[in-house]
């Protein structure tokens, strides 16, 4: 199984593909997509960028699945308005290639990477890197999303064994595949 990972955000989007053999996990490539250069009012044309670049990623590297980052209310309305249309934007491009996406939040994220749903930036870099075996530290954005992307392998399995059992947790087998696919705890 060959996972992509995405770590949404409107400016910098990062992405991180991983290899799946068994219980071993291994690292494919990473990197970001930057709208940084374009003009803070040119929404449109940013997301854009986000389809066109994650679509450029899945052609490169042709993953099975993806798993990317569920967003929530931040202070500021706004902010999490625009990334939530960047998240839309790019699970758009994910969908219209038929890639199965399952959502995690940052806490199941860093809980799955680092043991504590509290973890800082720089350690969740610094697990991704050992557990992977790189041999620097992935940028940030990357990070999270190789971190997603490592969620989904590991929780991944468990969650689809849980989906296709009947009646798990007085769930009906419909309502667990639809939690599955959502990624999302009850």
């Amino acid at each position: 199984m060959r996972i992509l990972g995405i770590d949404p955000g409107l400016r910098t989007t990062g992405f991180g593909v991983v290899d799946v053999h068994g219980a071993e996990v291994r690292y494919v490539a990473s990197g970001t997509i930057s709208t940084q250069h374009l003009d803070t009012r040119a929404l449109p044309e940013r997301l854009k960028v986000l389809f066109d670049g994650i679509s450029e990623v899945v052609q490169r590297y042709q993953p099975t699945c993806a798993s990317i980052e569920i967003v929530f209310v931040n202070v500021n309305p706004q902010s999490t308005l625009l990334l939530g249309q960047a998240r839309g934007a790019l699970i758009t491009a994910l969908v219209t290639q038929n890639l199965p996406v399952a959502e995690y939040t940052a806490l199941q994220m860093k809980q799955a990477v680092a043991g504590h749903g509290r973890a800082q930036k720089d350690q969740i870099q610094e697990m991704v890197k050992r557990l992977l075996a790189l041999p620097g530290l992935p940028g940030p954005d990357a990070a999270d999303a190789l971190g997603l992307a490592i969620t989904h392998a590991h929780a991944g399995k468990a969650m689809a064994r849980l989906a296709a059992a009947d009646g798990v947790g007085g769930v009906p087998k419909t309502g667990a595949k639809a939690s599955y696919r959502a990624g999302r705890t009850r």
